[in-house]
């Protein structure tokens, strides 16, 4: 972090610049995205999504109208309504038409640090409208020198990485806890814990011999 400010005092003397998103991304309506047939099976293979909580909503077997986003053309899906967002890198399709497929308008900026600014961005979304044009895409994100932007990036991206680890680890905890909890707390008629599967037999043994 220290490096950082060093850096932008040394290149943006004068401060850094903001500027407004407009200026930073272009966005593509999603109509030949959308999908035809919401009848979804895990046995298909293109994902449908909304920005939203639940993000994937199934998955489709319509092989038109997909969007081919990839980890060197990733989207930034954006909910005309909510103003909610998703960082995509991969195929899919999307449910309706209230979202917006976020591009980068150059290759001087870096776009994996616009949406990280954006995540910084407070925005009272309480009216139901569409908001990007009108509103969202007039707000300003901080522009440091792409070296800055990388190095963000960087940071970021490990951190994310850590939670996404921890989150897995957590879950994987979860599920035990919630096996060894209930195996635990199930006891049958004699009170024992049905999850139990071992018995404990004491015997004795007499090594006297007797004598005569």
């Amino acid at each position: 972090m220290h490096n950082i400010k060093e850096v932008v005092k040394k290149l943006c003397p004068n401060g850094v610049e903001y500027k407004e998103l407009n200026n930073l991304v272009d966005y593509i309506q999603p109509t030949k995205y959308i999908v035809k047939n919401t009848k979804y099976s895990d046995d298909y293979d293109i994902p449908v999504l909304t920005p939203g909580q639940t993000f994937i909503l199934g998955y489709t077997n319509e092989n038109e109208g997909i969007y081919n986003a990839n980890k060197n053309n990733p989207i930034i899906l954006f909910d005309d309504f909510t103003t909610a967002f998703r960082w995509i890198d991969f195929k899919f399709k999307v449910k309706s038409s209230a979202v917006k497929i976020l591009i980068p308008k150059s290759d001087n900026i870096n776009f994996r640090y616009v949406f990280y600014a954006m995540q910084t961005i407070k925005f009272d979304n309480t009216q139901h409208n569409r908001q990007w044009i009108s509103k969202y895409s007039l707000l300003k994100i901080p522009v440091p020198p792409i070296e800055v932007q990388n190095e963000i990036v960087r940071i970021l991206d490990n951190f994310t990485e850590l939670e996404t680890e921890l989150e897995k680890e957590l879950e994987a905890r979860k599920k035990q806890y919630e096996y060894y909890r209930n195996a635990l707390l199930n006891f049958d008629e004699a009170g024992k814990p049905c999850g139990s599967t071992h018995t404990h037999t004491h015997t004795h043994t007499d090594n006297s011999t007797d004598k005569k």
